[in-house]
């Protein structure tokens, strides 16, 4: 497989990081609509010859714009990128949202970001897609732009399941909060996955008999709390079936910031400090909290037993 290109910023970039067909969105999730959008561009990238490039933006314009909300990513850039890869995307484009690129006219960026900046050959965009500031361009003005400066533009139309309901993120991210794991990897393809450093804990797991592997949720919108069964991959690519508690673990520590602590089945050796990336493939049952260690470490292993049930290992 080709390896992706990950160009942060849009000024002073070399021939060629320029000139592809691109597709143009936050793509956080990069979900069966998203993938729609990027196919376009993707014939488009045939046609003329050029790379496929996707432009998104970090940090995501809901984080920009609207810094106090909940977290609520779906992934993270390292995420997308090997999505993307995985979709033949030649360039990531990651601009830089800061007050700049914010305070731009639609105009001004489709002449100063597309034109100038990154040469764009070909412009494909979501039927709902927005740009500027303000919010003030969309999928018409971005035609007209493309007329006017030279490159070609195509809109995706709304994707869904067949009844009704369009393929989005926000669509992803409420299956995430109702514990419906498996709804949410219909819309987006694939597992929602979380990924992060192992943190060092107090060990209490590892003296129950269960090991687990701590990753801060830090900006990941945050699942229903409880237990799944997961899969979990290492940087070095093995994969190991598992289940994870998801939540604040009030038997334990209550802590205030969420965390995934996942036990990996069959598996013994220090990966703190370690990316890990973990998939929700199930959600088995709410967070409690109990009234002993021993009450709580009898339902986990009641917990592992359904986990290697759902996945079969």
């Amino acid at each position: 497989m080709k390896r992706i290109r990950v160009i942060r910023g849009w000024n002073d970039l070399s021939p060629d990081d320029r000139g592809a067909a691109v597709a143009m969105g936050s793509f956080d999730g990069v979900h069966r609509g998203h993938q729609q959008v990027i196919e376009l561009a993707g014939r488009a990238a045939n046609e003329l010859g050029t790379p496929l490039g996707v432009i998104t933006f970090d940090p995501h314009p809901r984080v920009y714009f609207r810094p106090d909300e909940p977290a609520f990513r779906l992934m993270k850039t390292d995420q997308q990128a090997r999505a993307l890869e995985k979709l033949d995307v030649d360039i990531l484009y990651v601009l830089p949202l800061d007050a700049e690129l914010a305070g731009m006219t639609d105009r001004a960026f489709a002449t100063r970001v597309l034109h100038e900046g990154l040469g764009a050959r070909h412009v494909a965009v979501g039927f709902d897609n927005s740009f500027g500031k303000g919010r003030t361009g969309t999928p018409d003005t971005m035609r007209q732009y493309g007329a006017e400066l030279g490159f070609g533009v195509s809109v995706a139309e709304p994707v869904g399941d067949g009844e009704g309901d369009k393929y989005s993120s926000t669509a992803v991210r409420q299956a995430l909060r109702d514990g419906r794991p498996e709804a949410a990897a219909e819309i987006l393809g694939r597992p929602f996955a979380i990924e992060g450093p192992v943190q060092r804990g107090r060990q209490l797991g590892r003296k129950l008999g269960f090991p687990t592997a701590n990753v801060d949720l830090a900006d990941y919108v945050a699942p229903r709390f409880g237990v799944y069964a997961t899969r979990t991959r290492l940087s070095d690519g093995r994969e190991f079936a598992g289940v994870a508690n998801i939540g604040v673990n009030p038997t334990v520590h209550g802590v205030t910031r969420p965390l995934l602590e996942v036990w990996l089945f069959d598996f013994d050796e220090d990966i703190y400090d370690r990316v890990i990336e973990t998939d929700l493939v199930a959600f088995l049952r709410p967070e409690e909290k109990f009234d002993s260690l021993e009450i709580m470490t009898d339902q986990v292993m009641r917990d592992a037993d359904a986990a290697r049930r759902v996945l079969g290992s």
